[in-house]
């Protein structure tokens, strides 16, 4: 009989993507092969405690009427106390019972304190591989104006843009208006560490500034202030490089609005009308191959692992990148298995996929380890 993966499925969190990362757990919950993973469901409260959590798909169903959250109970998930070890343990009314050794953890995280490499840096500290972009990939993949800066240096086009701090603007708010003068109407102005469309507002006019960045400020203390860009929004998958290959990128899905709004959370997540999602893109094959090439590029430059979607504008001038997510929405109606899907992947194998992908990275700890134990 195949040996059972222990699988650690991390979700919930303290960031305003909270309910989203829980429906993605139910999706994956669903989908997981019970006949090659053991699965022990960790949840992160809105206050950050790390509580065991019901192996229910149906417990964290996208409802918009009651979104799903992680609850405290009182349980407490501890981690390991070295690298020597990847025993987990859950405390409750003073018991603490071994939850067995954890071969991997897929941290279904969305947004700060959970995408932004933290927790990631907690799982590096431990020693057990996980799934997705390490430190520095999930660092800079969250914050939207060092993933720009960093695939303009690579020779990448990004949309024009202008970053503000919150002390920025409170100080210099004549100076941050006339540094927007080359940028046009409309503009979208962003949180600089959010995902899932949360606190983006689309501005018109130099009055409506002010009240976006209150919207954007009060996600995270850094906004972006971005040109509109004309063009078809078109995303695309990809997935970490297997040993001696490349990573690969999926076809590509695009988003049709048709009410004159945007692709926000509402549109993402709960159905709302006015878009349509049509999947694969109408692209013709020279335009698919040059997305898949500067998708699997910019994966690259900011340094991702396992998994990430690329967000593109094709405008008449050719690709501009909007956005990496290195943890992109992953319920089963989200783009990013929809491009798989349809690329040949379910999605059950597109979950073991990423978690072969993960088992097949060495922590940093691991390759010390073994030299120290040499020497």
């Amino acid at each position: 009989m195949t040996h059972k993966r222990v699988l650690v499925l991390l979700f919930g969190g303290r960031s305003s993507e909270h309910s989203i990362s829980c429906a993605t757990a139910g999706g994956v919950l669903g989908a997981l092969d019970r006949d090659r993973y053991d699965v022990i469901p960790v949840g992160i409260t809105r206050d950050g405690a790390f509580v065991l959590e019901r192996d229910d798909p149906t417990a964290f169903a996208l409802d918009p009427h009651s979104m799903p959250e992680v609850r405290d109970d009182g349980s407490r998930v501890r981690w390991p106390e070295s690298v020597r070890s990847r025993e987990l343990t859950v405390e409750r009314d003073g018991v603490v019972t071994s939850l067995g050794e954890v071969d991997v953890v897929f941290p279904i995280l969305h947004g700060l304190w959970g995408e932004d490499g933290t927790v990631q840096g907690l799982l590096e500290l431990t020693g057990i591989p996980y799934v997705g972009s390490g430190v520095l990939g999930s660092a800079l993949g969250m914050d939207k104006h060092f993933t720009k800066t960093v695939l303009q240096a690579a020779g990448i086009e990004v949309a024009p843009w202008v970053t503000v701090t919150r002390e920025q603007w409170e100080r210099e708010q004549d100076v941050v208006a006339d540094s927007l003068r080359g940028l046009g109407s409309p503009l979208f102005v962003k949180p600089a560490r959010a995902g899932s469309s949360v606190g983006v507002t689309k501005i018109t006019s130099a009055e409506g500034l002010s009240g976006a960045l209150d919207v954007a400020f009060a996600e995270d203390g850094k906004a972006l202030i971005e040109s509109a860009i004309a063009g078809r929004e078109v995303e695309i998958g990809v997935l970490g490089a297997r040993p001696g290959e490349r990573a690969r990128a999926s076809v590509a899905g695009e988003i049709l609005v048709t009410e004159g709004g945007f692709y926000d959370f509402d549109a993402k997540y709960l159905d709302a009308p006015g878009v349509e999602l049509v999947c694969p893109a109408d692209l013709t094959d020279e335009e698919l191959a040059e997305m898949q090439s500067l998708a699997v590029r910019a994966f690259e430059a900011i340094d991702c692992a396992g998994l990430a979607r690329v967000d593109f504008f094709l405008t008449a001038d050719g690709w501009v990148v909007n956005e990496l997510n290195t943890m992109p929405g992953f319920t089963p109606i989200s783009m990013f298995p929809k491009v798989w899907q349809a690329s040949g992947f379910s999605y059950p194998q597109l979950i073991d996929e990423l978690i072969e992908l993960a088992l097949q990275r060495t922590p940093v700890d691991e390759t010390a380890r073994e030299r120290r134990d040499r020497g």
